[in-house]
């Protein structure tokens, strides 16, 4: 399928099913906590990106300003978050998606989002866009799973949706890949230009012409939770860490493994990712 028409598509992204009852339930209390219903929509992809979405649409005269969800939640009164918590919740026939493993893929996102927080931190980026970023930087894997499963079975065959090498077989294959799609959705939903940017480039952050450090960001805390999830010795990690994308930002391989703020020791290190 042509980029082009895979972005035409609608696109229903599957939201945690505990986190959408936790969410409804704090709202339905006569006075709903902010600082909890913030916390629930931030470990949610689906959630963050429709509430950015609602943030940056085009009558808040806010189109591309809003990077986080503490950020939308300012703007945005708690009837317009319920009124997403309710659809989400009758969405709950939609949260299979084949060939993805929802449950690894929600905890993945919210580590690399994790992570990309705190490494923003080192190198002067926004953390909180940087946390955006992680949370929903493999949300054009989804959109792929979503609207070409076909084509995009065959590929899971031969590397699993979160390997390593996913974004250079998928380049191989369509001629774009996970990045590219979730860059275009992020456009086509009003999104600051950042993060578009950052999304659109979290694959190849400094080749050519590209000058992207919060992609960067995004490269380093993506190939670190892969590379965790996938149990990689510590040889293993010295020879796939991605060294030029460090060097320009400033960050060797210790500097990025001591920036984990991420509690490892209840997940299972070398299971298959997905």
């Amino acid at each position: 399928m042509e980029l082009k028409a895979l972005l035409a598509l609608p696109l229903v992204l599957p939201s945690i099913p505990k986190v959408v009852a936790l969410l409804l339930s704090e709202l339905g209390r006569a006075e709903p906590d902010l600082k909890t219903i913030t916390q629930l929509i931030a470990t949610d992809p689906a959630l963050t990106t429709r509430l950015l979405q609602t943030a940056n649409a085009g009558f808040f005269q806010l189109s591309g300003q809003i990077n986080s969800v503490s950020e939308a939640l300012a703007i945005l009164g708690l009837a317009h978050v319920r009124a997403m918590a309710v659809q989400a919740a009758s969405g709950a026939s939609l949260k299979a998606v084949p060939g993805i493993n929802l449950q690894q893929f929600w905890a993945y996102s919210l580590n690399v989002a994790k992570l990309a927080r705190s490494l923003a931190g080192l190198v002067r980026q926004n953390p909180q866009a940087a946390f955006t970023c992680g949370l929903i930087h493999a949300l054009g894997e989804l959109a792929m799973h979503i609207g070409m499963p076909d084509e995009v079975a065959a590929l899971d065959r031969e590397v699993a949706p979160l390997d390593l090498r996913r974004a250079k077989l998928e380049h191989h294959t369509f001629g774009y890949c996970y990045a590219e799609v979730g860059a275009g959705f992020a456009k086509k939903w009003h999104f600051p230009q950042p993060i578009v940017d950052a999304l659109a480039h979290q694959d190849a952050p400094f080749e050519g012409d590209v000058y992207e450090p919060l992609a960067g960001v995004i490269h380093l805390a993506t190939w670190r939770v892969r590379a965790r999830e996938l149990g990689l010795s510590d040889n293993l990690l010295a020879t796939t860490f991605p060294g030029a994308v460090g060097e320009v930002l400033g960050l060797d391989i210790d500097m990025v493994l001591q920036q984990d703020p991420i509690d490892w020791s209840a997940q299972v290190p070398g299971r298959s990712l997905l």
